[in-house]
């Protein structure tokens, strides 16, 4: 039978990526909208082939088939549109990031965990077979001893060095306690460390930044760059912000034996490149471009896990981490140190 969504937030994202992907994926139906206005509700749910529309949380919640929500409403609203979902007992994929402080990620697993339903994070570069098999090779030992890992994720207009703000439906992003207290790092960098630590295998436990916001004048960046220490040794560096005069996303593992190079490949359609070159593997594939594909995979991924009652590939805990490596991050750039990021235990 197939399983049935719901989406939570009927924005950019949802509308033009997740909503589509989720029609073309296997086992996969869209029941139910909501909007806090009626009229946007109903076109998206026209829109996407969805069942019903609904400007209340709480009625979608209530509908019966209704299996699993997609949660993509302003970044501050996720903390209570998902322990609103685990008491009702559905499945959740949050769009990243999980919440907006470390605290909320905590409170939304225990609801999860107590309710018995799994919870998921929108970090779709997990499915990109290029990443996977990077993350393979890297696991296996086929670079020997990683030493450097690197990414490179930006983009912007020649002749302009200050990125347009955000407005109308999306002027959230610019306030501060809405999105979170960090902008560039929120919107794409989360992806690039998340990434690491997929293809790795290591979580970060230190964090020294260099940004160009985190003050009292510009509080939101649009350029970050990151040193990182991983669990297992591996030392990395993340770069990311829309001041570049072209966009680039780039991913390099340097290992004792060799080398992983990522090209183009960092943006969450598919496409790119994935070269391998070390003392055991050489190969080089090329991956057609395709703006639904990560999206279809994820949400067959996620379904799959509701299934056979496994983990998501991104987890709550994934989803965790990454906030409170945000947080990290805006520390650092605020007192100009290395900031540690300690495991929390459940």
């Amino acid at each position: 039978m197939a399983i049935g969504w719901g989406f939570i937030g009927t924005g950019n994202y949802p509308n033009s990526r997740v909503a589509p992907a989720a029609a073309l994926a296997e086992d996969t139906s869209i029941i139910a909208a909501y909007s806090r206005d009626q009229q946007r509700a109903d076109e998206f749910a026209k829109t996407h082939g969805g069942l019903a529309a609904y400007t209340s949380v709480e009625e979608l919640l209530a509908d019966s088939r209704v299996d699993v929500v997609f949660v993509a409403s302003p970044n501050n609203l996720h903390a209570s549109h998902v322990q609103l979902a685990a008491k009702a007992g559905k499945h959740i994929l949050v769009e990243k990031p999980m919440a907006t402080t470390v605290a909320d990620c905590v409170d939304m697993i225990k609801s999860c965990n107590a309710g018995g339903v799994k919870l998921g994070v929108g970090f779709q570069l997990r499915f990109h077979p290029g990443h996977v098999e990077a993350s393979r090779v890297v696991r296996e030992g086929g670079l020997g001893e990683v030493a450097l890992a690197q990414v490179l994720l930006g983009s912007g207009v020649r002749g302009e060095l200050k990125r347009e703000l955000r407005s109308g439906l999306r002027e959230w992003w610019e306030t501060p306690d809405m999105v979170g207290n960090a902008r560039t790092m929120i919107g794409t960098g989360v992806h690039c460390v998340d990434d690491l630590e997929f293809i790795l295998g290591q979580t970060v436990g230190e964090v020294a930044a260099i940004t160009d916001g985190q003050t009292a004048d510009a509080p939101l960046e649009n350029l970050a760059s990151l040193n990182l220490r991983f669990s297992g040794g591996t030392i990395g560096t993340m770069v990311c912000g829309s001041r570049m005069p072209d966009a680039i996303n780039d991913l390099t593992i340097y290992g004792s034996d060799g080398r992983v190079l990522l090209k183009n490949a960092a943006s969450p359609t598919l496409g790119g490149t994935l070269e391998i070159t070390s003392e055991t593997v050489n190969s080089e594939i090329f991956y057609e471009p395709d703006p639904l594909a990560l999206a279809k995979w994820q949400i067959e991924g996620f379904n799959k896990a509701v299934t056979l009652n496994e983990e998501p590939r991104a987890s709550g805990l994934d989803g965790l981490r990454s906030v409170q490596i945000t947080h990290a991050m805006i520390e650092s750039a605020k007192t100009k140190r290395t900031v540690r990021v300690e495991p929390i235990q459940f």
